[in-house]
């Protein structure tokens, strides 16, 4: 009798997306003081080890990108500062458009190797999008969305929605 491997079990043993030397951990999200541009109002959130937060400079650094850097992004959304490894960040900025559509520009910084913010490449056709730990305060942010959107979607609505943060475990 011959056996027959499953294509579920094939993608396991050749090419999961885990490598087999990979440990997962928890990281801390951290709520931070919002952000006013010109035409948007962000939260700001910083996804990081547990052990080693944001160092104060890097914080700068991504708040300066955001300020000097031209955006299309007006209304209301929010920003992740992630520290993914010792020093490699992600800045997200995400704002809600079409009533309930999350878009985003994402901005990174390699260590000393870049003394400042730039936009993240994309290439290919299957982009990254959003890690597990970006996806807790992602998924935060749409349940404060849909309060607002289920709101007056007044002043102090947004005033209410702005207070919103996410603070915990990922």
């Amino acid at each position: 009798m011959i056996s027959q491997t499953s294509p579920l079990a094939r993608l396991i043993e050749t090419d999961s997306g885990v490598r087999e030397s990979y440990q997962h951990i928890t990281k801390s999200v951290t709520p931070g003081e919002s952000i006013e541009l010109s035409g948007a109002t962000l939260k700001w959130y910083e996804v990081h080890p547990q052990d080693r937060p944001v160092p104060d400079e890097t914080k700068r650094l991504a708040r300066t990108c955001l300020t000097t850097t031209p955006l299309e992004i007006p209304g209301l959304g929010f920003s992740l500062l992630h520290r993914c490894g010792e020093a490699f960040y992600f800045l997200i900025v995400c704002t809600w458009r079409n009533n309930n559509e999350l878009w985003e520009t994402v901005f990174y910084k390699d260590g000393s190797a870049m003394s400042e913010f730039a936009p993240f490449p994309r290439e290919g056709s299957h982009k990254p999008t959003l890690c597990v730990w970006e996806l807790v305060p992602v998924w935060y942010e749409q349940q404060a969305w849909m309060r607002f959107l289920n709101s007056a979607r007044d002043e102090a609505a947004a005033q209410l929605w702005l207070r919103d943060q996410y603070a915990g475990d990922a």
